[in-house]
């Protein structure tokens, strides 16, 4: 690694840290260039503007969401659980890296102002991830109709990717919900430490993908 990339990379680092410990409200060009130990210049040299500053830390969130995916449908054999593992891992990371995953999908933000010119449109290096859903979502349809009676599929569902957007709506409300404290006082019952591995979670995440994929067939 040169020393620029290395800089980059620190000035990165560091505003990683300010939206997990902070919130995305909190990250300066001034602020991020302290915490590296630059000179309150030195952000400009590789950020021609804040925006373009937010964006690159989004794009870390990506790539650790995307290592999380892989890392999650490791040990799934069926497209079904492969897709209620990708489920969970998405929930787990809104719910662990809060102030992150209110900044990656803000793309309205992120990409309304100019970019460095070595670095693409970060919708353009997210949708990878909304594909891999999508795939998901195809695969499952193909094996659930596989093993019902006729065969055939279901030519009213609508398209994968429909699905897979809905899907993934409705996982996102449902963190951020969670996150809130909403659905834990909605189901009466609140756990008692509202992680992303409590068995009410999981459970809702279940709920979530059966409501747009159907039970699970034998």
């Amino acid at each position: 690694m040169t020393e620029e990339s290395s800089l980059r990379e620190r000035l990165i680092d560091a505003g990683v840290d300010l939206v997990l410990t902070e919130g995305s409200a909190s990250v300066g060009l001034r602020e991020t260039a302290r915490r590296a130990g630059v000179s309150h210049g030195a952000p400009r040299r590789y950020f021609p503007t804040h925006h373009a500053l937010l964006s690159a830390i989004a794009r870390r969130g990506f790539e650790d969401l995307g290592a999380r995916f892989e890392a999650a449908v490791a040990d799934a054999t069926s497209a079904r659980a492969q897709l209620e593992a990708v489920a969970r891992a998405y929930v787990g990371y809104a719910l662990e890296r809060r102030g992150m995953f209110e900044l990656m999908f803000r793309h309205d933000l992120l990409d309304s102002g100019p970019q460095a010119p070595d670095q693409q449109r970060l919708r353009r290096t997210t949708l990878p991830l909304f594909e891999h859903m999508t795939q998901l979502v195809a695969r499952c349809r193909a094996e659930r109709d596989g093993t019902q009676e006729g065969g055939g599929p279901d030519h009213a569902a609508p398209p994968p990717a429909v699905t897979a957007a809905a899907l993934w709506s409705n996982l996102h409300g449902m963190a951020q919900l969670w996150a809130w404290g909403s659905l834990q006082l909605a189901l009466g019952s609140p756990p008692p430490d509202g992680g992303p591995e409590d068995d009410q979670c999981d459970r809702l995440v279940a709920t979530v993908v059966a409501a747009h994929l159907g039970p699970v067939t034998s």
